[in-house]
Formats: C-alpha cells, structure tokens, sequence
C-alpha cells in the first residue's frame, strides 16, 4: 500500500488546494460542510458550488473532455476527493447522476446516450434519481417487480420504487424493470432511462427519522421512455446496475471518512468543554472510537491502492462498507449517551443538533448501499469460499 503521493500527483494535490482557497470564500464559505450523498440540505447554495467546480473542471476528472470532464486519471480524481473533503467544501448535489449513474453510462452506454446526457450531467444541468429499491426488494434487488413492455418504439412501465434519494430533484429516472418476466431472477431485467415530466411518474417525498425529505417514493403508472432508452443490453440489467453499486463503495463514500473525523473532534470538543473528559471511563470510549476510524482509514488507503493499480476494488470493498457503517452507528450511540440527558432535548419544530442527526441516520446506514447481511454474505461465499 502506496501512501505518498507522485510527483505529479503532489503538483496537483497543490493546484487543488490553491483553487479551493480561492474559491471556498463568502456564502460557500459560510456553508462549510454541509450536505452529503444523502443530505438534500442547503441544495440552492451546494448547486452554485457544483456549478463552480463544473466550470473548472474538477467534476468527473476521468471523464473525456468531450463529456464536460477534465480526462484526467482515476489517481487526479481520488486527490481531488481528499482535498474537497478535507477543506470541508459543501457536498454537491448531483451526486446521483456524476458518481453513481455516469459512470454506468460511461461504461455501457450507446454514444448517443453519452452524448446526450453526460455533459449535461457534468454541466449540473440535468438531475437523477435511482430507481432500484421496491417495498418487497431492498437488499433482495432481484426479486423486484417493477415491469415493462414494449409498445411500439416505447417502453411502457408499471410499479413503484422507493428510497429514491433526491427524486423530488430529479429529471431522469434510471430505473430497474423486469422486462422478461419468465426469466429466473437475475436476468430478464433491463435498465430504463425514464423522464420524470410526465402524467405516469409521481415522485413522492418521505419524511425521515431525522426529519429531512431527500428519499422518495416513486409511483410508475404506464410511464413511458423510448425503446432506445436502455443502458447495456435488453434482459440484462443485472450486471449493468452490479457496476453502480460498486461505484458507490469507493469514490462516493470516500468523503465519509472526512465527514466523521470532523464530527468525532466535534464531540471530543464539546466533552472537553463540559468536563467529560477528566473521566477515564470516557477518554477509553473516546479512544475506542479513534482507533475504530483509524480502521476505517487504512481500509480506504487499500481499497484506493487495489484500485489504482488493478482497476478493481477486491475485497476490501464489502469489509469497508462493514466498518464504517457500523463504526458510525457506534459512534451515534456513544454521543447520545455521553451527552447524557441533554441528548434527548430538541429545538423548535423538532430541531436536531449534529449528533441528534447524526444518530438517527446512522440508522439507515447499515442497510443502504448493501446491508450488513448481504456484506457478510458476499464475503463468506466470494472471499472466505465458504458454501451458500
């Protein structure tokens, strides 16, 4: 594991950070690390941010500059992650359609469909929403029911979609249908690209625990998209949404670790300043949760070195998504309990404090983006070679 930088790397990693200090300024500024992957806050400024880094092509980095991006090397792109994270600049918006659905496009898209759609994304013009989970297929993904058939040179499409992140915001749908349903459950699903402006889509926001309203529901009522509209082959979708999940592992939840390291000093601040931290008892639960994050960290240092030099994330994949979702879970319930009571008083309106919010959706976070039983299941049964 590789932990320096190249010498071209540290010469960008010095452009970033330049550009970032001149431009993380006045309202962005004012709005240091708000937002996140599934954090709808402060959009309208976080938007004017995302516009910014568009116009210096510093979104996308590997993209071709064809498609708005800078062609840069995958290398670039982790150094910017780091960089933006680390000056805690606020966490753009488009993050389904620049992380998570455009690289699929890169990938098995038509050149039609890149030339439509990816500039637009990079631009921060046009906005996605996923359409994989159903109310009877979260974890279980396969056993989806959402359907589509062909009606002359258009995809006809019924069924519902839930846990849709920011699908209020959304233009375009990429959405998993069955399309042979004779077929066992892994084939015969294909994914749609749906537009969201019209009669046969209602896009329903869902008030979470924590009060926010960045997932949906999304009700599919003959909605229809062209017949052209299909990433990778028809029946076979599966392997085409395999690579948005992967993508999700590494490079959109890098941030993450920035994210928790600022909150975990936010919470040794504020222990200090009330005392807490002359308690032994204390400073050993504190350092727990230190060491546990410097796990975190190190797991992210292979995941970047398997990546850069094999193309593949491996194993340490599924182990990352284990440990930080549950080293945070753990985090949230230390930080209620160490707040003791003053932990359970809200503001107005049922205001949330950082660790209030922090703790009730660190829920959600070991179940989203693969939940723990489908991890451990992945690497008992593709890892350790134990049987199904």
């Amino acid at each position: 594991m590789e932990t320096q930088d190249t010498a071209a790397e540290a010469e960008f990693r010095a452009q970033v950070r330049d550009w970032l200090a001149e431009h993380l300024v006045g309202e962005f500024a004012a709005h240091r690390g708000v937002g996140g992957p599934a954090d709808d806050a402060h959009w309208e400024v976080r938007l004017a941010w995302e516009r910014e880094l568009a116009a210096a092509r510093l979104l996308n980095i590997t993209w071709p500059r064809e498609y708005g991006g800078r062609g840069g090397s995958l290398a670039e792109e982790i150094v910017f992650l780091q960089e933006h994270a680390a000056a805690a600049a606020p966490y753009w918006v488009g993050v389904q359609g620049r992380d998570l659905f455009g690289p699929t496009l890169l990938r098995h898209g038509s050149k039609e469909q890149k030339a439509r759609f990816l500039p637009r994304i990079t631009a921060a013009e046009e906005f996605w929403g996923q359409g994989f989970s159903e109310p009877g297929a979260g974890s279980d993904l396969a056993s989806l029911r959402t359907r589509a058939r062909l009606d002359g040179d258009e995809w006809v499409i019924d069924g519902q979609k839930i846990w849709t992140t920011f699908g209020a915001h959304a233009d375009w749908l990429y959405v998993l249908c069955r399309t042979d349903p004779e077929a066992p459950a892994h084939r015969g699903i294909s994914l749609l690209l749906v537009p969201v402006d019209q009669p046969g889509v209602d896009v329903r926001p869902i008030r979470t625990i924590a009060g926010g309203r960045e997932f949906c529901e999304v009700f599919l009522s003959e909605a229809r998209t062209r017949a052209d509209l299909v990433v990778g082959p028809i029946h076979g979708g599966w392997r085409v949404a395999m690579g948005t999940v992967g993508a999700e592992r590494l490079l959109t939840t890098l941030p993450y670790q920035y994210m928790f390291e600022r909150e975990l000093s936010d919470l040794i601040k504020v222990l200090r300043d009330r005392g807490r931290t002359a308690d032994p008892l204390v400073r050993q639960r504190v350092a727990d949760a230190w060491i546990g994050l410097e796990v975190v960290r190190y797991t992210n240092l292979r995941m970047i070195a398997s990546l850069t030099r094999t193309g593949d994330l491996g194993p340490e994949s599924s182990i990352s998504k284990l440990q930080w979702a549950n080293w945070h879970r753990r985090l949230g319930e230390l930080e209620m309990t160490l707040l003791g009571p003053a932990s359970e008083i809200v503001g107005e309106d049922y205001g949330l404090d950082l660790f209030q919010t922090s703790f009730l959706n660190s829920r959600a976070e070991t179940i989203y983006g693969g939940a723990n039983e489908i991890q451990r299941t992945i690497l008992g049964e593709r890892v350790l070679g134990l049987p199904r």
